[in-house]
């Protein structure tokens, strides 16, 4: 079976009007691209521009703050979130963010969202990002 694309096709034709929302929107912020800044301004910029998807805060009967220890002791920030207070299915989400951008503060709105949509609860872990923290240490974090 051969699939067929245009390359030169308007690229904003394959994404959904949400998504062109959500990319027109950080266009006419005229913000100076990540790649252009150092690791503390990407990390200041990218934790300022959090809200950009305007996801509404979803209450949830459970959100709980707590530490998980890493293989070398270090104590990890998580938050879980959970529609009930049953024991659910557990979800463990990493932020994204290339392992040098983002927390569970950048990503609480969407957390929060998977955990009820899904029906599960949702453990987002804060694991230690670059440049401060060296490859591989987010990748054991996480693990």
């Amino acid at each position: 079976m051969s699939h067929h694309f245009d390359h030169h096709a308007n690229p904003r034709t394959l994404l959904t009007p949400a998504t062109l929302k959500v990319v027109d929107s950080i266009a006419r912020a005229g913000h100076v691209p990540m790649h252009a800044m150092n690791a503390a301004q990407a990390k200041a910029a990218y934790a300022a521009a959090a809200d950009v998807l305007e996801l509404p805060v979803q209450k949830l009967a459970r959100v709980e703050d707590f530490s998980i220890p890493a293989r070398d002791g270090y104590s990890l920030p998580a938050r879980h979130y959970a529609p009930t207070h049953d024991t659910l299915p557990v979800l463990l989400y990493l932020h994204g963010g290339g392992f040098t951008v983002g927390n569970i503060a950048t990503h609480d709105g969407l957390c929060r969202r998977l955990a009820h949509l899904a029906g599960c609860a949702v453990v987002s872990l804060d694991y230690r990002l670059a440049p401060e923290f060296k490859f591989p240490t987010a990748h054991e974090d996480s693990w």
